[in-house]
């Protein structure tokens, strides 16, 4: 669940178990994870994730276009 973007206290709710007791899951698995590659080594295929805020003014007061 962790690994497909679900959030440590979703996961909380669904398991029923508290999140640090998910946290403690995610460390041990992840110790069991194979070394990552050399940085010599150039992958084929690259993941970004990325997010964008935008905090700008509104152009009317009112709905739909009303001045």
């Amino acid at each position: 669940m962790y690994l497909n973007g679900m959030g440590l206290r979703g996961i909380e709710r669904v398991k029923g178990v508290h999140h640090t007791t998910i946290i403690y899951w995610v460390k041990k698995l992840g110790e069991k994870l194979p070394d990552v590659p050399k940085e010599d080594i150039i992958p084929e295929v690259g993941e970004l994730d990325e997010l964008e805020t935008f905090i700008g003014s509104k152009k009317t007061k009112f709905g739909f276009g009303q001045q």
